[in-house]
């Protein structure tokens, strides 16, 4: 039974799976407390679309894939703060052309070149095919950003509550937000071989919007954000070797179940509170 239950570990695929599993879920557990508390689940989903034409220049021009995803993530989000800032079209609005425009761009330039880089891998992520290389990317992107988020995590939190307080207050509230949309972008690249683009946001909302449902103080949101994507990631990486399926959108579907787990005890909760209160 035990020689069973541990036959995935037993594989050095599945290893590798596991451990990208484990340097991503830190990183974009944290992420996702500040996304979720300031609004920004939308930019999440916009840059994590609009890397696609940087990784394909990236491949063109023989540059390591992960700078192009970074440019172009970095192009993204500041174009979308700076043409939000000078016209009256609302940010949401800006960001669906800019991604939009973004990707179908990507998609341009992957259909116009001949490659054995396979679009699915990078839309979907390939943590069956994680190497060495990628673990080593993953984890130094992930323990900068990790490192970066909790050295600053009060003013971030501040500026992501309440801009004008933070301003206030003598914070450089400029700097933290163009700081946030660079973790941003560098926690998309470190996601890039595990879920891939299209469920990277998943990763980087999920976990706090659980968080925000099951405690009151951002300390300890930011605990249980990291403790449920944990679970989420490696036990999607378990359970997908067992029903045979791909681990991104297992680990996905996971988060989406204790989120709509979360939401029903919140309304249990508030309901008993309510009758309580009558």
């Amino acid at each position: 039974m035990t020689d069973t239950l541990l036959l995935p570990f037993q594989f050095s695929f599945m290893q590798n799976a596991f451990w990208i599993a484990i340097i991503v879920a830190v990183p974009t557990a944290l992420l996702s407390c500040f996304l979720v508390l300031k609004g920004w689940a939308l930019m999440g989903d916009a840059v994590s679309h609009a890397v696609l034409p940087g990784i394909v220049l990236a491949y063109i021009f023989n540059i390591p894939l992960i700078f192009g995803a970074f440019a172009a993530g970095m192009i993204t989000s500041t174009a979308t703060g700076f043409l939000s800032s000078n016209s009256r079209v609302k940010q949401d609005t800006v960001m669906g052309i800019v991604f939009s425009g973004m990707f179908g761009l990507g998609i341009v330039l992957y259909t116009s070149i001949t490659s054995d880089m396979h679009l699915d891998h990078i839309l979907f992520g390939n943590m069956l095919g994680v190497g060495p290389q990628d673990l080593w990317v993953a984890g130094v992107i992930s323990a900068v950003v990790a490192a970066a988020l909790l050295l600053n995590w009060k003013d971030l939190m501040l500026h992501a509550f309440d801009p004008a307080q933070a301003r206030a207050s003598g914070l450089r509230v400029g700097m933290l937000h163009y700081g946030l949309l660079t973790v941003l972008s560098l926690t998309i690249v470190a996601t890039l071989s595990a879920t891939g683009l299209i469920l990277a946001v998943g990763l980087m909302i999920a976990p706090g919007a659980i968080a925000f449902l099951t405690v009151r103080s951002f300390g300890r949101m930011l605990i249980v954000a990291v403790a449920v994507c944990m679970v989420a990631t490696l036990g999607g990486v378990y359970v997908s070797f067992w029903i045979d399926s791909a681990p991104a959108p297992t680990i996905i579907l996971i988060l989406t179940a204790i989120f709509l787990m979360a939401f029903v005890r919140k309304q249990v909760a508030m309901r008993r509170a309510s009758a309580r209160a009558d």
